[in-house]
């Protein structure tokens, strides 16, 4: 005997699939979500240096080494018109020259006689024997014959204020920093290098004298950055105060000027701060603080870019298309781009052929932004808002199409968080920054640290007015 269905049963039974359906359905959902997830996670695991804007230091060690660049073929070292490095020689004191003369012909041995006009010339650098020089001035006091005041007397006016001469204070400074050192480590070097005996509490108090000498210097500075054709912006994180709480290490840098400033801040108002009303052109990266400067005053730098489409690459399908696409333009952009700067293509030629590219780059990142893919999207759709800061350098001669130049200036301050792991205090981020601007930018001038920092600080010592400037000498 066969069941029948009754209608009761047949409602069950739809009851039941209807239920197994919206099961399946939420099922399918939540399986797509976790798919989403997963993959956006196995995409943030995948970051590195290469294909985001992670520093090198942070690659874990299963990241992809850096693909090897080409052998040029040529042999190590100077290059033909490379500019040499030779030793130079020094002016000497006679009393420390020594003529040396052959008595006999190294061929024949007869007797020689004579003087040679213009003899070869060994010079050996010496360093003297460390002997700190001490300056002492006895200031009398003395009875007053009709009322019996005693009076002593002032200093001379060449003789410093505090216990440092202007010269050790500058020094001081420059260990801190200009070499990194910690406070321990510049006590050690001044009494092993110089026999100078001094406390950790002084080198603290010697920095604070150099930070205040060089004020109107490094602010002079800052106005001049400002008024520049072409500058490049920066910024990394810093630490500051007893608890270590993240701030901001600023950088804005020209060809023979760079300022630096430290501000709790990573927003636009800091950004403002530091480059003054919009003037010139300004190469950053895509970070939102540099978004109030025009469009077509900004280049955004290609560096960042191009990790971009390396995301894009890994991601797969339509978007490793897109990504391969994009990374090949690139590749085209820049060979044309080093032949303009070597000097063996003419910008008007490179204007041309670097058209053609930024038309099939526009192409191909609107075709991007229609991608699946939510990275490959968002990337596309946000670099189109921004497509005329990519080709700034194609069409004003002096500006370079990535941010190296102010990559590079903001690298000393990132050795130096690493190092000392931030500052204590508002006024050690002071003499941070302050510091910072003027190696950085003596080093670009190829000017002396050390008497910039002494002529600094003997005229603040003084009380007399700092004319010693960052500004770039006239020749």
């Amino acid at each position: 005997m066969t069941d029948v269905a009754t209608p009761d049963t047949v409602a069950e039974l739809r009851a039941r699939i209807l239920a197994l359906e919206q099961q399946l359905a939420a099922a399918l959902q939540r399986i797509e979500a976790q798919d989403k997830l997963i993959a956006e996670l196995r995409e943030k695991l995948g970051q590195n240096s290469q294909n985001s804007s992670k520093a090198p230091s942070s690659d874990p060690p299963s990241a992809p080494a850096p693909a090897p660049k080409p052998r040029s073929g040529r042999k190590p070292g100077g290059q033909p018109g490379h500019k040499g490095h030779e030793r130079i020689l020094l002016p000497v004191d006679p009393e420390n020259v020594r003529d040396v003369k052959p008595e006999r012909c190294k061929k024949c041995g007869t007797r020689l006689k004579g003087e040679d006009p213009d003899p070869y010339r060994h010079q050996v650098l010496e360093i003297p024997e460390p002997k700190p020089g001490v300056r002492e001035a006895r200031l009398h006091e003395l009875e007053c014959s009709c009322c019996g005041e005693k009076t002593r007397a002032d200093l001379p006016a060449d003789f410093p204020r505090g216990g440092f001469d202007p010269r050790l204070v500058g020094t001081i400074a420059l260990l801190s920093g200009a070499y990194r050192l910690s406070k321990r480590l510049t006590v050690d070097l001044l009494f092993n290098l110089f026999r100078i005996p001094i406390s950790l509490g002084s080198i603290s108090a010697c920095e604070q004298i150099a930070s205040e000498a060089v004020v109107k210097p490094v602010q002079e500075a800052r106005d001049y950055v400002k008024e520049q054709p072409v500058k490049h912006a920066d910024e990394s994180s810093w630490a500051e105060g007893p608890s270590r709480s993240k701030v901001w290490l600023w950088t804005a840098s020209t060809a023979l000027v760079t300022v630096f400033l430290i501000r709790a801040s990573r927003g636009k108002e800091v950004a403002v701060d530091l480059l003054g009303k919009v003037c010139g052109i300004l190469v950053t990266d895509r970070w939102c603080a540099y978004s109030w400067w025009p469009l077509g005053l900004r280049q955004l730098c290609w560096a960042h870019i191009k990790r971009h489409f390396k995301k894009m690459k890994e991601a797969g399908g339509e978007a490793e298309r897109i990504g391969e696409a994009l990374l090949a333009l690139e590749k085209r952009l820049f060979a044309l781009w080093h032949r303009v700067r070597d000097g063996t293509l003419e910008r008007s030629s490179f204007q041309t052929y670097a058209s053609a590219i930024r038309g099939e780059t526009r192409r191909l990142l609107e075709k991007g932004q229609r991608c699946s893919h939510k990275f490959t999207a968002t990337t596309c759709a946000e670099l189109l808002k921004v497509e005329r800061a990519m080709w700034t350098f194609v069409r004003v001669e002096g500006v370079e199409p990535t941010n190296n130049h102010g990559e590079h200036a903001i690298r000393p301050g990132v050795i130096w968080r690493k190092i000392s792991f931030g500052t204590h205090s508002r006024w050690g981020s002071r003499f941070v920054e302050r510091m910072l601007s003027v190696v950085y930018t003596l080093n670009q001038q190829d000017r002396n640290a050390l008497t910039f920092m002494t002529e600094c600080v003997r005229a603040h010592m003084a009380g007399r007015p700092v004319t010693a400037s960052l500004l770039p000498q006239a020749a």
